[in-house]
């Protein structure tokens, strides 16, 4: 008993069944897997295509169309393709997710295709409450037809038809839509969609009779000349992407299986927003989205293209990440990078159209391209003190080609350098120091130096040495005045004229003060620790215009609090003419130098303005 109880424990028990929830599957498919209802349409497309597919794999001359028919609530879908037997309908249909296997099924010739029939039908719930399909097999021409409905509760029918119920082979998809879905199944919403989706499939395909499909796509097409060829594509792109493109690019690429073309944008866009480009799979829409198809620098294209050799996602709405994907992208990017240097090489004007406008995008790939480097780097336009140009007409125009590493350095010296003959570039912006200094690994020869601040105050005239005697007391009371803030007064003779005080200094200055500041603020331990880091940069230094008659004004007062007030009061705003950053000390004394010169102005006002009363009697 023992024995026959402990057998009897150990026998296998029965295997069970997945139950489907096809309401719950519907809801996961339509708020999930899928961006939109609309796919329903591509799913019902693709399974024509492929069934047509399949069938010309074993009868090259058997028809190809596929036809739509939409109105009263419901969608028809005629094809002539391979059709179904009563057993195809069981494996492809009833059974959601399985694969057959056997070697002469339409599931094995099926296998190059875009997905499962089963999956596609099931995605038609998301806007139909009842599908039946009816469908007659080409392949075993002496099989009746046979009938497929299901509704949304899961439940479905089978069932044979007489022959006469379906004479020709092909299938018949019929969709009755549920409540509140009736508006994707419109005549003018499936000719859109059907447009969207299936512009470029190899087959007939018809909405009533509205032709679908738009063969051979643009970039396949033969013109009379480029010129015309740039025009039929600049207008396709205009009704695809709702823009007038600068150019477009080629993408050729056969071994992969990549046909189409790249459009450039006529407005700059930031480096950072993710492109959207339209990928076509064997004809069929799978994503207007594709943003992993090139590579992130080529952010100023939008793509449109064909393919048969990249993967679809589960959802067949955007591209599988693989090795296949990455060496796409990787010879994308080779494209587009050639018609760059086609354009350096051959039509330069188009060149500097483009870079006008997208100069940053090729700064970002030219920094991690030595071949791009290379061949756009004298092509890229900079903002020098000569104005908006290239840095190759810039090399041409000066031996030293100088540059500051900020905005703020550039503005300070600009206007002076400019006036005294010194060629710099502002390499204050993303990418541009970077990109200058390495300008001598594509021009030989050319020098290339960081201004500073005594590579300008050398180009700045001296005071001529018989006036020198006579401004030394100005000059000591000036920089007794900024000595505390780390800041020198030299006396120079330079244009412009309207000029009063140049503030000059060095990212060594900057850091001495910044170390000085904070040496001032910290307790007795991190003062000790802070001094000992006292470097020997040089200080910043205020230089004073003595071609500008109110420093010559300045210079000729006597009173040297009112001479340390005014000197005040041009460092001040010679930090602001350089857009500087002020730190606290430097706006304590903006404000102090503004009452000071306040008082002293009221002061002279009462002293020899109005008449006093002794006055008055005389």
């Amino acid at each position: 008993m023992d024995s026959q109880t402990s057998q009897s424990s150990q026998a296998p028990h029965p295997p069970h069944t997945f139950q489907v929830d096809l309401r719950g599957l519907v809801d996961l498919l339509s708020h999930h897997l899928y961006s939109s209802p609309k796919v329903y349409l591509r799913e019902l497309l693709q399974n024509a295509v492929d069934a047509i597919t399949a069938r010309r794999a074993e009868e090259p001359d058997a028809p190809a169309r596929v036809r739509l028919f939409a109105g009263d609530g419901g969608l028809r879908v005629e094809d002539s393709g391979i059709g179904l037997t009563e057993a195809d309908v069981h494996d492809l249909l009833a059974t959601i997710g399985r694969s057959s296997k056997r070697a002469e099924g339409l599931q094995d010739v099926r296998s190059d295709f875009l997905g499962q029939f089963g999956i596609g039908l099931l995605a038609c719930f998301v806007v139909a409450e009842r599908i039946r399909v009816v469908s007659r097999s080409a392949r075993t021409p002496d099989a009746p037809p046979v009938e497929w409905t299901a509704h949304d509760d899961g439940s479905y029918t089978v069932r044979t038809l007489p022959h006469e119920e379906r004479p020709e082979p092909g299938t018949t998809v019929h969709l009755v839509a549920r409540a509140g879905a009736g508006e994707w199944l419109t005549e003018p919403r499936v000719l859109a969609l059907a447009r969207d989706f299936g512009s470029l499939l190899p087959y007939d395909v018809r909405v009533g009779d509205e032709a679908v499909t738009d063969l051979p796509a643009p970039w396949n097409r033969s013109y009379p000349s480029p010129a015309n060829r740039r025009v039929a594509l600049a207008r396709h792109c205009h009704e695809l992407f709702g823009f007038t493109p600068l150019d477009s690019v080629e993408l050729d690429l056969p071994v992969a299986g990549v046909r189409g073309v790249a459009y450039v944008l006529p407005s700059a866009v930031s480096p950072a927003q993710r492109a959207g480009h339209r990928v076509h799979l064997k004809g069929m829409l799978l994503t207007e989205r594709g943003e992993q198809l090139l590579p992130d620098w080529a952010f100023f294209v939008r793509c449109v293209l064909d393919t048969d050799s990249l993967r679809p996602t589960a959802s067949r709405e955007s591209l599988y990440e693989d090795e296949t994907l990455a060496a796409v992208r990787e010879a994308l990017g080779e494209r587009i990078r050639s018609w760059l240097t086609g354009l350096a090489a051959g039509d330069p004007q188009r060149l500097t159209t483009f870079l006008e406008v997208h100069h940053l995008g090729v700064k970002s790939l030219a920094r991690h391209d030595e071949e791009m480097l290379r061949t756009m780097l004298p092509w890229l336009p900079f903002e020098t003190t000569d104005g908006r140009l290239s840095l190759e007409e810039f090399a041409q125009r000066h031996p030293v080609v100088h540059f500051t590493r900020t905005v703020e350095e550039y503005r300070q010296v600009a206007p002076i350098a400019s006036a005294q003959g010194i060629g710099v570039v502002n390499g204050g912006y993303t990418y541009d120091s970077e990109l200058v200094e390495a300008l001598p690994s594509v021009r030989p020869g050319t020098v290339v130096a960081e201004l500073d601040a005594d590579t300008v105050t050398a180009h700045l005239d001296t005071v001529a040495a018989a006036d020198e005697p006579a401004l030394a007391g100005f000059l000591a009371a000036a920089r007794a005045r900024l000595d505390p803030l780390g800041c020198d007064v030299v006396l120079r003779a330079f244009h412009p004229l309207s000029v009063p005080a140049l503030h000059l200094d060095d990212r060594g200055a900057r850091h001495e003060q910044a170390r000085a500041q904070a040496e001032t603020q910290a307790d007795d331990l991190w003062a000790g620790i802070l001094g000992s880091l006292r470097g020997s940069a040089p200080r910043a230094r205020l230089v004073l215009n003595h071609l500008n008659p109110l420093i010559r004004r300045i210079s000729s007062l006597n009173d040297p609090e009112l001479i340390g007030t005014a000197t005040e009061s041009l460092y001040g705003q010679a930090l602001l003419m350089a857009q500087r950053p002020l730190r606290p000390a430097d706006s304590a004394l903006l404000n102090r130098a503004f009452i000071g010169l306040l008082e002293w102005a009221t002061h002279g006002e009462s002293a020899h303005g109005e008449p006093t009363e002794e006055q008055g009697g005389h």
